[in-house]
């Protein structure tokens, strides 16, 4: 019933916001209409006086050109050179005002062609002397009487086209001008109707709204209780409570809820109980792997040795050789070994927090991990920050080993920076070894991926795995920036506060 009745109120203002912005679109069409003729009238009224302006000018210049031949005063010229002037700003002002007519357009265009004749006939004859022959005198005043007569014939049809467009504009404004006062009242009348209706409305719907306030307070009420019930299963399952459930056997939303969430703590009950099988399992394996696998491969480790020891000097090369090889294969499963249950215990070891110093611990690594033939530097200000120590030693471990151990030559640089970001340490741990391919930054993350051959002993290509398992378990992030040839450099992020 809300949502009809918001429904009704959102038509009902649309319908009212629609007609006014009608009605005020209808008047504002009217008067710009009603505007637009008034300008058009306006345009042809300064056309014709423009036009007029034009036919003065060009006459004052030949009364000036005139007089300076009846009298040869001087000073008919200075009138004759004025007029020349402005007729020229005259003419362009009209050639501009017809530009929206084209046949307008093209009559002045003939018609400046017919005033500049006559501009250079006057002034030809102001450079006309006292001993000049009358006859040839004679002969530019009758051109100059035929020209104005064309000139003044071209004028007349141009101001009589603009007098016809004149009394079609008036006629059109005129229309406008009693239709834009009936457009606007109308506007108005039906805006107030659509208003009181609307407002008619909305009183029916508030009165239903306020029978329907009261049924749905006591609703509300209800819903509350319920909800608060399934909240404080949502809180009993965020603190491990899986067996908790909710008696709500109403048949509608909230009912159906409470069922699915009943349905899923029993699912999440057995899934952990699946899990902690499962991670039973996975120590009992740890174990297996730890004593029943290791303690025959060191049995068998000894053997070699013993056998070398012994009858090492009745050993043939290749003997020796295969010998060397077998030592490699056992050297590189137990580091196998060795890795695999470091890549399990990651985030299944109680956590130790306490305050790092950063710096510290990263000499402390390199002092481990990297010989004195490289050079170890730290350019940023490493901070110090409260943290589970071990798993930030083993990433930095893992990561200045590999810059070591992958290095194509024995003389090496490792730089680790630092930079502080909102909520977290972004680490940078750089060399200048071979580098890796773009094709192989993925790649080098997963397990038992290595860029070394398989048969090296010390290449198990788990320990970028480990590292990544570690940050991860941090909410961190790690990337390889590298390209073939150009060093590599491993930037991961740390949080500034581990949650214990």
């Amino acid at each position: 019933m809300a949502l009809q009745t918001k429904t009704k109120l959102y038509i009902g203002f649309a319908i009212a916001a629609s007609v006014l912005l009608l009605t005020a679109v209808a008047a504002f069409i009217s008067i710009q209409q009603l505007s637009r003729r008034t300008g058009r009238v306006e345009h042809s009224y300064r056309v014709m006086q423009q036009l007029k302006d034009v036919e003065l000018r060009l006459k004052d210049a030949r009364s000036g050109v005139r007089g300076f031949l009846l009298t040869r005063d001087s000073s008919y010229l200075r009138s004759y050179e004025a007029a020349r002037t402005g007729e020229d700003t005259e003419f362009e002002q009209a050639r501009q005002l017809v530009l929206d007519n084209p046949v307008q357009a093209q009559r002045l265009d003939t018609l400046g062609t017919m005033i500049s004749a006559e501009m250079r006939l006057f002034g030809e004859l102001t450079k006309t002397t006292v001993g000049s022959s009358n006859a040839i005198i004679q002969t530019a005043l009758d051109t100059d009487r035929q020209s104005m007569r064309a000139i003044e014939r071209l004028l007349a049809r141009a101001r009589a086209a603009e007098f016809s467009l004149l009394a079609e504009r008036s006629a059109d404004q005129e229309m406008y001008e009693s239709l834009t006062p009936a457009v606007i009242l109308l506007s108005a009348a039906v805006a107030i109707v659509v208003t009181l209706w609307l407002f008619w409305r909305v009183g029916i719907e508030i009165s239903a709204n306020e029978q329907l306030r009261t049924e749905l307070a006591a609703t509300n009420a209800s819903v509350a209780r319920r909800i608060g019930i399934i909240e404080h299963l949502a809180e009993q399952v965020v603190q491990g409570d899986y067996k908790v459930k909710i008696s709500d056997r109403e048949q509608d939303s909230l009912g159906n809820l409470a069922s699915s969430l009943n349905r899923m703590t029993q699912t999440l009950d057995e899934a952990f109980s699946a899990l902690e099988k499962r991670n039973r399992e996975l120590d009992q394996f740890a174990y297996v792997a730890s004593h029943d696998l290791k303690a025959p491969l060191r049995g068998v480790s000894t053997v070699v040795k013993w056998i070398e020891d012994e009858q090492g000097h009745e050993l043939s090369p290749k003997m020796q050789e295969y010998f060397g090889m077998m030592k490699g294969r056992l050297a590189r499963l137990e580091d196998l070994i060795n890795g695999l249950l470091a890549y399990a215990r990651v985030g299944r070891t109680q956590q130790k927090l306490e305050e790092v110093n950063v710096e510290r611990l990263v000499h402390d690594v390199a002092d481990l991990v990297v010989p004195p033939t490289f050079e170890l530097r730290l350019p940023d200000a490493l901070p110090t920050l409260v943290t589970d120590r071990l798993s930030l030693q083993q990433v930095f471990t893992n990561l200045l080993s590999n810059a070591v151990k992958y290095h194509h030559t024995g003389l090496g640089i490792i730089t680790v920076g630092c930079r502080v970001l909102e909520r977290e340490f972004e680490f940078r741990v750089q060399d200048d070894g071979p580098g890796i391919a773009p094709e192989y930054h993925e790649k080098i993350f997963l397990m038992f991926q290595t860029l070394r051959d398989r048969h090296t002993a010390e290449s198990t290509g788990i320990g970028l795995s480990i590292v990544k398992k570690i940050i991860d378990e941090q909410r961190g992030s790690i990337r390889v920036e590298s390209a073939a040839g150009q060093g590599a450099a491993f930037v991961f992020t740390w949080p500034k506060s581990t949650a214990a």
